[in-house]
């Protein structure tokens, strides 16, 4: 005999297949995410991105690849960000200056921090030093604010481009100690970090990881660093505060986001994802070994970082007048 189904039987049928497709569907992504880094390639962010992006893939079931979008301080990679669909198939890696700093810089910003981004995963952390090239003869930190504050902005600094961290930490240093220098932008941490080496700048601010293999080398000589404490790595090279220059700490994070809109379920599958490649030994071992530290953390943990770090800086920004047009 076949089984009599019941108007409430098929209604519960219908709801159960409902969600079974729903589930499926959730359970699929799509085989590319593009993985977008607003750096050239070889870059800190470009570094971190292709040490995780392997596992991220296997874990995901995706080939995730990187594609770098330089330029405009981060806005054509948001931009491409922008125009993916909210589904997995692409994520951009950032830094602090990214969400916390560029809107409080730019009058006219193509994104909005808060609205745009679907914050998934913080993923590590770095230190900033504060580095002279060798034809400038600068030696220490002292040295630096004498010669700043004899010949004022005489003296030269490099940045990544204008408003980044690197940026904002000489702002933040020149400020503390009462001295002017004269900023020289660059597009990109390679075309920088150069012209420290080979004089066209005297001293910048820069990730430890693009300059530790040069102040090892003796091609740049690091001088302070804008962290809570030493670092390992380079354990004779004092903190600022250390040499009395009390000024805010230059958070050095990067965070995963995707576009706005992405479903829960999908941002904690990619988080989780994250977690799986900055656990795992070789790429751990990897990132250590350029003096990244790996980061574990929820979406909430970016949003609240991004929170403080703004307000923070958002406020120094101000003081300072600092604009970008």
């Amino acid at each position: 005999m076949s089984p009599i189904i019941t108007r409430r039987g098929a209604a519960a049928l219908l709801a159960s297949t409902l969600a079974a497709g729903t589930a499926s569907a959730q359970d699929s992504l799509p085989s590319i995410m593009r993985l977008f880094v607003p750096q050239p390639p070889g870059g800190g962010t470009d570094v971190i991105a292709r040490l995780i992006a392997e596992v991220m893939g296997r874990e995901l079931g995706q080939t995730v690849v990187v594609d770098n979008r330089a330029g405009a301080n981060g806005l054509i990679a948001v931009n491409a960000l922008k125009q993916s669909r909210p589904d997995g198939s692409g994520v951009l890696l950032g830094g602090v200056s990214l969400f916390s700093f560029n809107p409080n810089l730019y009058s006219k910003l193509n994104y909005d921090a808060a609205r745009d981004f679907t914050y998934i995963a913080p993923v590590v952390d770095t230190a900033l030093v504060l580095i002279a090239g060798p034809k400038s003869g600068i030696k220490s930190v002292a040295q630096l604010i004498e010669r700043a504050k004899a010949e004022p902005e005489r003296l030269t600094f490099a940045s990544v481009g204008i408003g980044n961290s690197t940026h904002l930490s000489m702002e933040m240093l020149t400020d503390t100690a009462g001295v002017k220098m004269t900023h020289v932008p660059f597009n990109g941490s390679g075309p920088s970090l150069t012209s420290v080496m080979t004089g066209e700048t005297d001293c910048m601010v820069i990730p430890l990881v693009t300059a530790l293999p040069q102040a090892l080398a003796g091609n740049v000589t690091a001088l302070a660093l804008l962290t809570r404490e030493r670092v390992a790595s380079l354990p004779e090279v004092p903190t600022l505060k250390e040499l009395g220059l009390e000024g805010l700490v230059m958070p050095g994070w990067y965070a995963m986001v995707g576009p706005a809109g992405m479903p829960a379920p999908l941002v904690d599958r990619i988080n989780a994802a994250i977690r799986k490649a900055l656990q795992d030994p070789t790429v751990s071992k990897a990132l250590r070994d350029q003096y990244l530290e790996p980061m574990q953390g929820s979406a909430q943990f970016v949003r609240d970082s991004v929170a403080k770090d703004s307000a923070d800086w958002g406020a120094f920004i101000r003081r300072k007048n600092l604009r970008v047009e």
